[in-house]
């Protein structure tokens, strides 16, 4: 199934931060006036960066139902009515406005960009992700993992089940090392402090957390990552590294990583 969104040339991204510490990423080509937005958390910053440009939005992208990541869609339909709003098959009734279902092997087109959907449960029921694959080889790919993966770590089991959040991730530690990891919240800090209690002797983690340390002092942003430094540093993509299995006390990747998100839920 291929769904189209009303945009014709080269996608580009920008990261609106609200919240205390969520990222709304809209879509966007400077060349036409149609936009799409990925998890609204609230309407009226989006509204304003809409006006900012004279733009029209043509499209929600959702990734769960969690409020902020959708808190936004109905007063964004209010002034866009004909947008359309996507979200996963298995949250239906719970994404307000959702109108279109997806399911993995879906794909969503923006512009010249054709967006995978993968189906990553875990954090909760129905999650899904978008990946928009390189134009050409040397670009990077784009990846809005919601709340699946984060910089420095992975969202709560609030509804799944550590066997399924090891394989939602599994499928997005086997992308291309290039793509960008557009994940919804500025945890990365946070996340790269726990890092460091059970992967002390990654040099690597240790370089990464004085660049995000610095960058935070200066109020900038860490969002996007990339998959190649996650895979380095993120003990949630490292559950079959000896050095995680050693922290867990299991070799069992299942274990492993149950082992770590509850050290995580408790840091």
């Amino acid at each position: 199934m291929k769904r189209k969104i009303g945009l014709r040339k080269s996608m580009q991204i920008h990261r609106i931060p609200v919240l205390s510490d969520n990222y709304i990423f809209v879509l966007y080509d400077d060349t036409q006036p149609a936009v799409a937005v990925v998890d609204p958390a609230e309407a009226n910053p989006v509204l304003r960066w809409l006006d900012d440009h004279n733009v029209t939005l043509t499209a929600i992208l959702n990734t769960h139902h969690h409020g902020d990541h959708v808190g936004g869609n109905r007063q964004l339909l209010q002034r866009f009515p004909n947008a359309v709003v996507y979200g996963g098959a298995e949250d239906w009734g719970r994404i307000p406005g959702q109108q279109v279902s997806l399911v993995e092997g879906d794909r969503v087109t923006v512009g010249d960009r054709t967006a995978q959907v993968y189906f990553v449960p875990g954090h909760t029921r129905g999650h899904i992700a978008y990946y928009f694959p390189p134009v050409q080889a040397a670009e990077p790919g784009e990846l809005f993992c919601g709340d699946t993966l984060f910089a420095g770590g992975c969202g709560r089991l609030f509804e799944g089940t550590p066997t399924q959040m090891v394989d939602s991730l599994g499928k997005l530690r086997s992308l291309p090392d290039n793509t960008r990891i557009w994940c919804a919240h500025e945890y990365t800090l946070k996340n790269l402090k726990f890092a460091l209690t059970v992967d002390n002797d990654n040099q690597q983690l240790h370089q990464r957390f004085d660049t995000v340390k610095a960058a935070r002092q200066a109020n900038q942003a860490t969002v996007p990552s990339q998959l190649a430094i996650e895979k380095q540093t993120n003990p949630f993509l490292r559950w079959d590294q000896p050095a995680l299995q050693q922290a867990t006390g299991h070799t069992d990747p299942i274990r492993a990583f149950r082992k770590l998100r509850g050290m995580k839920d408790l840091f």
